[in-house]
């Protein structure tokens, strides 16, 4: 899945690809957030993000769906 962070007073996003269960993602990211404390985010490639829970600003998590081709007729 496709993971896009917003952190305030930054013009950039976090973006990373996991395979984490999107669940359990939002429950520490609440956490996070509700108390300000740091999370830790391991993407695909073993390459680990520490996102300051009290300074994010969204939080998108989407799931890759299979991309179309083709015309329909």
């Amino acid at each position: 899945m496709e993971i896009r962070i917003g952190i305030q007073h930054s013009p950039r996003e976090i973006v990373i690809e996991s395979e984490e269960k999107t669940e359990e993602l939002l429950e520490r990211l609440n956490a996070a957030v509700a108390d300000g404390s740091p999370v830790t985010l391991v993407d695909d490639k073993g390459r680990t993000v520490l996102i300051p829970g009290a300074k994010v600003a969204f939080a998108e998590i989407s799931t890759e769906e299979p991309r179309r081709v083709g015309f329909l007729g």
